[in-house]
């Protein structure tokens, strides 16, 4: 399975991930020539290489036509009217539409209407239409078949916004951010924006506090606008395969005998109330011993039940052509059971992966 991880140190913006998921792989001449279906104003793309604080990072931003203002808000339905015009295939309007009704549900209970009714503003603009369905088209692209990602800090103080003077995180952020980890940050500025938030509670199915196991194939750094003061401001994005064997590596131990050949001269040994058969040659060679080992159960509670019968064991030598029984053996005081260790070279267990 092919995986992403959003690595969200920084916080999460549109254009950060759009960024990074290009850097990371992402087919940008799809990209690309997907959005120009977008029945917009004119844009283009400019993608740039920068460095934050010793970070080599892609940086995007949407280039507006300056012959052609954009329009001041756009309403939810027609945002989702025009990405179902736009043709693109069935899994990016899944996924764009999953990131834009986020924050119109949002938005909708900050405002107290209904969701038709919602405007965007920012979220509304061209370059954040763009940042989410071209954030679409890059996983379409990198065929992620599921997304993870990190705690998101959110950030704090206060942003403006066509509203005035609001708080961070924004409303309609923290109110997307419910239920989902978020994560302390130190810094009195925007960490998150909206479009973030609406990309990480759209599309993240699992939250991880560090990198998942998994097969790493490509990493992509994306730039974000600021430049912070003790860390890089960069999202960083991890593809890869998930690691098979997670939770699936059972061992079965079957049961069976087998039988260990001594090449060396046995000593004699003085087994009280055992019951071994040995079976000497003439040198004390091919010494043969039959083990019968019962299933071991390896888990919270490690049973492990031997066929070894420590007790009351009928033991006989065959030396050469005599025999010689050790039962007569006569002591006049109880001795305690001895459980003797077996040296074998370990069982053989055998593996089966499911």
């Amino acid at each position: 399975m092919k995986i992403l991880y959003l690595d969200c140190f920084s916080g999460i913006s549109g254009d950060m991930t759009l960024g990074a998921l290009v850097d990371a792989g992402a087919d940008r001449h799809y990209i690309e020539e997907e959005l120009r279906k977008i029945q917009i104003e004119p844009f283009t793309l400019e993608w740039r290489r920068v460095n934050k604080r010793g970070i080599s990072a892609l940086k995007l931003d949407v280039v507006l036509d300056p012959h052609t203002p954009p329009a001041h808000h756009r309403h939810y339905s027609e945002i989702v009217e025009m990405i179902h015009r736009a043709g693109f295939n069935e899994r990016v309007v899944k996924l764009s539409l999953a990131i834009f009704e986020k924050i119109g549900v949002a938005e909708a209970k900050i405002h107290n209407i209904p969701i038709e009714r919602v405007h965007f503003h920012e979220v509304g603009a061209i370059d954040s239409i763009v940042d989410v369905i071209g954030v679409a088209l890059a996983i379409d692209s990198l065929e992620i078949e599921k997304i993870l990602s990190s705690a998101v800090p959110l950030g704090s103080g206060t942003v403006h916004c066509d509203h005035g003077i609001y708080p961070v995180p924004a409303p309609a952020t923290l109110e997307m951010m419910r239920g989902l980890p978020i994560a302390p940050t130190s810094y009195s500025l925007e960490m998150t924006t909206p479009t973030g938030a609406g990309i990480v509670s759209g599309l993240v199915d699992e939250f991880a506090k560090g990198l998942p196991p998994m097969i790493v194939e490509s990493i992509g750094y994306g730039a974000g606008t600021r430049d912070l003061p003790n860390q890089p401001n960069v999202l960083r994005v991890v593809v890869g395969q998930a690691d098979p064997y997670l939770n699936k590596w059972q061992v079965h131990h079957e049961e069976f005998s087998h039988e260990h050949v001594h090449g060396h001269h046995q000593p004699e040994h003085h087994h009280h109330g055992h019951s071994h058969e040995h079976e000497h040659g003439h040198h004390h060679h091919g010494h043969s011993h039959e083990h019968e080992h019962g299933h071991h159960h390896h888990g919270p509670s490690h049973e492990q039940e031997h066929g070894h019968h420590h007790h009351e064991r009928s033991h006989e030598h065959e030396h050469g052509h005599e025999k010689h029984a050790h039962d007569d053996h006569a002591h006049e005081e109880d001795h305690p059971h001895v459980h003797h260790k077996h040296d074998n070279d370990g069982p053989n267990h055998t593996c089966i992966r499911q």
